[in-house]
């Protein structure tokens, strides 16, 4: 396995997949901070990230801005072709691509790449399009678990490891 650039959705993977409004009409997401771990891990690795969803909100543009996640694309109807079209600015193949869905709006992309998979929680006839169902849902660190095992695949789970350790052993700030 050699994976180059990971994808993502957001509702459903990075959240639970509910949208929460005040009386004012304010929407609410609750993210689970577990996965910035396996954002750190790609950093660490260069391996890009690209958040692909169909929601277009400040909520999830804020949390790309301070993960700084590499790409984000936001309000997409076919994720399918801005994959492709992202592989071909990287000059990646889908083959060297992972990634992560839950729902219907998913399955083109996830029957697209090399490496598939969804939450614990996605509806059977998703996960059956995965190479992975992950023991996590969605909202509950699903996206580093997802990470992690990447990493663990390729063999280099050790490395972002000591990696890591290393960089904040020698952090002075």
């Amino acid at each position: 396995m050699n994976i180059k650039l990971v994808i993502t959705d957001i509702d459903g993977v990075w959240t639970d997949g509910g949208m929460y409004y005040d009386n004012s009409g304010n929407e609410f997401k609750k993210f689970n901070t577990s996965d910035s771990a396996g954002v750190m891990m790609l950093r660490g690795l260069n391996i890009p990230l690209a958040i692909i969803t169909g929601e277009d909100t400040e909520i999830v543009r804020r949390r790309a801005q301070k993960l700084k996640v590499d790409y984000l694309f936001m309000g997409v109807r076919n994720k399918l072709l801005v994959a492709t079209n992202l592989c071909k600015d990287l000059g990646v193949d889908l083959s060297d691509t992972a990634f992560i869905g839950d729902d219907i709006n998913d399955v083109l992309l996830l029957r697209a790449v090399g490496l598939s998979a969804a939450p614990a929680n996605a509806p059977d006839y998703v996960k059956s399009e995965t190479m992975w169902t992950m023991s996590q849902k969605g909202g509950d660190g699903v996206f580093r678990e997802f990470v992690e095992k990447i990493v663990g695949e390729m063999g280099l789970f050790e490395k972002v490891m000591s990696d890591y350790y290393a960089r904040i052993a020698n952090y002075n700030g």
